[in-house]
């Protein structure tokens, strides 16, 4: 019955239909992860994306929220004794959550504000009377209040108007039309404060120190700025409308004429608007404002995170991973072509040591004995001069060298998954193999690291953190199960965010593997201890064998379509590992044949492509980036100067760009491409190699402004 509901409700805010929301909404609740309804539930759901399927997630999970907090609610005022059956049926039938506190707030429990102190007085009749404007000499009605707790009329008065100013600010018209000018009209201020304009961090917040714009027009990055300015005491932050309009169009409402009971009205209701009525709608709006430029930053981190973790793979190659530095030398380490550590030393080719000969004979000697057949350079300090000593040791073409991000490389080295995987070994060892294996496989290394500390983020630490993880977990999880995960060299991390599974049967299955060899089929899965059916059903279509007996095992294809795939192979006349060899043969397969009322042509669809690529892996192939040789530092930059460059971070604002000179740069939105562009994404994404043009140079405050407009790419 809950469900249902919700379900029309939901429909309606997504545009989808009833019977969608209604399946998704089941198969949520059966435990159902959403990588895998998104794949293998097509036919219940409409075809419905992760996207769609999270939203319904989501909403449904706010409605079951919003349905207890009316519970709640209507609990409170039954035991005042005040719940009517209009009342009840207000707040059951509303589903706006402002409207519902806006019926409740009369009825809320409240500290003793001066309107029930004076109430407690009894002075809510003389209150009333005020309101009806009909008395001419209000001291003379005032003097019947006047007793051992109201010494005088001036009091008696005053806290009549306490009351009308409660509830002015408490009225549903009142607040709804005071939201309504804070929509339209609404402007954002920020003002310094001025005891700590001069001190140490402030200067970070000097584009705000006498800032305003209208509200709707305030974008979520330089809320979120204004915000931490705020936080950090720096800043004064005020959200409000034309204040003297709207006590003007508040007082119209309640005064009627100009005689001195009117004017006590006009009093009280500029009164409440000023201390009740408008720092209450202010919070609200600065709450509301703070949500959706989280939502917005979030969605910008999430996106960035999903470009980051399907960055091209190089595979399974041997690797030589080298964490750069000068004084302290770059730590150099040899991995085989499942990442595993072989071997690790220090080299000292760059200031203040120098030794390239002796660091050039080092890197010869072990790429030989290592059969090393690529190098990972880290983008950190002395990268430009590491990748530029590697590039003269002329290693030919058969040995590629890459710059890689070590964003979070120290985070990981100094974790607790770091000195698991490493006991003997210390931080700087650590990251060179972080950035060796990033090369590798950079999904299966980046899920170790915290998503916030990767730095691809945009006021990450300033927004809702539940949120925030919720949702780079959902994207983590999104982007292992859109790759796939190889069951037998998977670490137990990465296994966890695999559908299904968790952190406890991902340790059973590395404990399994441990003690029993590599799996050779799915179904050895079901004798890992604990995994289930149910988890065997979520988990199995994401995980893949190499070499089973039974191709299929490397696919996307589920184990509950196996006997679907077999059927087709038998009409065709041969076996299950020739139809997937023989394109001939698959062209052959009508799969309106094989439809039946659980499979649809959605899943047959899916189920022949995958057939087409057995394990495809979704990601681009990786490229070889070089820098312009002419840059190194800042000071070599000049304006008008056109340059390669690496996408390191996408904001709502622009993109960062590095060109090589330990400084990324920025396009801003508005230099990214001769026409409006509303999100950076549809121009570029993370990690893409484009070429941009020098606009700015600040060397003083470490800043380079760049542009695409005009530059070929």
């Amino acid at each position: 019955m809950e469900q249902n509901q919700f379900t029309s409700r939901i429909a309606q805010r997504l545009q989808l239909s009833e019977r969608s929301v209604d399946n998704t909404i089941e198969l949520l609740n059966e435990g159902a992860t959403i990588p895998f309804i998104a794949r293998y539930r097509k036919e219940r759901t409409g075809s419905l994306d992760e996207v769609q399927i999270a939203q319904i997630g989501e909403l449904y999970q706010k409605f079951q929220e919003l349905l207890k907090r009316k519970e709640t609610i209507l609990n409170t005022i039954e035991e005042q004794g005040k719940l009517t059956p209009e009342l009840k049926q207000r707040i059951t039938e509303s589903w706006d959550a402002s409207e519902i506190e806006d019926i409740y707030l009369p009825y809320r429990p409240k500290r003793r504000t001066k309107a029930q102190v004076a109430r407690e007085h009894g002075l809510e009749p003389l209150a009333k009377t005020l309101l009806m404007q009909r008395e001419r000499d209000i001291e003379k009605v005032a003097q019947r209040y006047v007793n051992d707790e109201v010494p005088d009329v001036a009091e008696a008065l005053q806290g009549a108007k306490d009351i009308i100013a409660e509830m002015v600010s408490e009225d549903e018209r009142s607040r709804n039309q005071l939201r309504g000018a804070f929509r339209r009209q609404a402007v954002i201020t920020s003002k310094v404060v001025k005891a700590k304009a001069e001190e140490e961090g402030a200067a970070k917040f000097s584009d705000y120190f006498d800032w305003s714009e209208p509200l709707k027009r305030c974008s979520s990055h330089r809320l979120l700025a204004m915000r931490r300015g705020e936080a950090e005491g720096f800043l004064r932050v005020s959200i409000a409308p034309d204040e003297a309009a709207f006590i003007e169009q508040l007082q119209s409402h309640y005064v009627r004429g100009t005689g001195p009971c009117s004017r006590l009205v006009g009093e009280a209701v500029a009164d409440g608007y000023k201390r009740l009525l408008k720092p209450s709608i202010e919070t609200e709006f600065a709450a509301m404002t703070k949500e959706k430029a989280d939502e917005e930053c979030i969605k910008v981190f999430a996106e960035n995170l999903r470009q980051l973790l399907l960055s091209p793979p190089l595979g399974e190659k041997r690797v030589m991973g080298i964490d750069p530095g000068f004084r302290t030398g770059c730590k150099v380490v040899c991995l085989d072509a499942q990442g595993n550590l072989l071997h690790y030393e220090a080299i000292y080719p760059n200031p203040p040591q120098s030794e390239r000969v002796k660091a050039t004979r080092a890197v010869e000697r072990m790429i030989e004995s290592y059969k090393i057949e690529a190098i990972a350079i880290g983008n950190g300090t002395a990268s430009r001069e590491t990748a530029n000593f590697v590039e003269r040791l002329h290693l030919g073409d058969d040995i590629q060298a890459f710059v890689v991000s070590e964003d979070g490389a120290s985070v990981y080295s100094a974790s607790k998954l770091g000195r698991e995987e490493f006991p003997e070994y210390d931080v700087t060892v650590r990251g060179a193999v972080s950035i060796g294996r990033r090369l590798m496989d950079p999904l299966a290394e980046l899920v170790k690291i915290d998503p916030k500390s990767i730095g691809v983020g945009q006021y990450q630490h300033d927004v809702d953190q539940s949120k925030l993880k919720q949702k780079l977990d959902q994207t983590v999880e999104s982007c292992v199960n859109a790759v796939g995960v190889d069951l037998n060299t998977a670490s137990q991390h990465l296994l966890t965010y695999v559908s299904g599974l968790g952190t406890q049967l991902a340790k059973n299955i590395v404990d399994y593997r441990k003690e029993n060899g590599a799996f050779t089929s799915r179904a050895q899965l079901l004798k890992v201890p604990r995994l289930g059916p149910a988890a065997y059903q979520q988990c199995a279509g994401f995980l893949r064998i190499r070499g089973a007996e039974n191709p299929l095992d490397n696919s996307a294809v589920h184990p509950e379509s196996y006997a679907l795939v077999e059927r087709m192979a038998q009409d065709a006349g041969c076996s299950v590992s020739e139809l997937i060899k023989d394109a001939e043969k698959r062209s052959k397969v009508k799969v309106e044949r094989y439809v039946t009322e659980e499979v649809g042509l959605p899943t047959l669809t899916d189920i022949m492509k995958e057939l087409e690529k057995p394990g495809r892996d979704p990601r681009e192939q990786i490229e070889v980036f070089k820098f312009d040789e002419r840059v190194n530092h800042i000071e070599d930059l000049h304006i008008g100067m056109e340059l390669p460059g690496i996408v390191t971070n996408i904001t709502r604002f622009g993109v960062f760009v590095d060109v090589g000179v330990h400084q990324d740069g920025l396009v801003h939105v508005s230099q990214l491409a001769n026409r409006y562009v509303s999100d950076p994404n549809d121009i570029v994404h993370l990690h893409q190699h484009v070429r941009v043009r020098v606009l700015e140079i600040d060397e003083k405050r470490r800043r380079i402004a760049f542009t695409m407009k005009g530059v070929q790419q």
